[in-house]
């Protein structure tokens, strides 16, 4: 006899590589990336503003994170510059990493949006597959198989990335901003 059961359905879904996870299993990495996205900096101003937020790390660990995140393809160079007969690098994040909880009370706030938009979202991804279907499902034969994951869902991976790649385009070319 069960003490409890319970039908416990999905509530959040993370996706990314496998190389972007390691990256940010670390904490520091994330602060980089979180100050790299608004603007570039060089090692030496990425160690003085995480020692300005209370991080106390060694300037070869500062190089090391911001290379690691680099290997990760989440972190590239942003510009070259002549400095002392060397050359200064100046890195940038070309990845947003969002950690945030919603308030408690959101749920019932956001019902009738969240209702509203799965609604748009099947017409949406209806569409996509009437005029994409064959492309999606011809990407998603080619995929690895998730180290970590014993069941693949490859198509709903795509549907996500689309989405999320349609998103940061938005978000980049200021239209997020215009919509509200």
């Amino acid at each position: 006899m069960a003490l409890l059961e319970s039908d416990v359905p999905i509530r959040e879904v993370v996706t990314t590589d496998p190389e972007k996870a390691k990256a940010l299993e670390n904490d520091v990495r994330t602060k980089i990336l979180d100050m790299l996205a608004e603007e570039e900096m060089t090692i030496e101003e990425i160690h003085e503003e995480l020692r300005r937020r209370g991080e106390e790390k060694a300037e070869t660990t500062v190089r090391h994170h911001v290379n690691l995140l680099q290997d990760a393809e989440m972190v590239e160079i942003a510009r070259l510059e002549e400095a002392g007969g060397g050359t200064r690098k100046y890195y940038k994040s070309n990845t947003r990493v969002f950690s945030y909880d919603l308030p408690e009370d959101s749920d019932a706030a956001l019902a009738e949006v969240q209702a509203t938009t799965t609604g748009e979202l099947s017409g949406l991804v209806e569409t996509m597959y009437a005029g994409h279907g064959d492309g999606i499902e011809a990407v998603a034969r080619e995929m690895k198989p998730c180290e970590y994951c014993g069941t693949q869902h490859y198509e709903e991976f795509i549907l996500r990335e689309l989405l999320n790649r349609a998103l940061i385009e938005l978000g980049e070319s200021g239209e997020l901003e215009d919509l509200r």
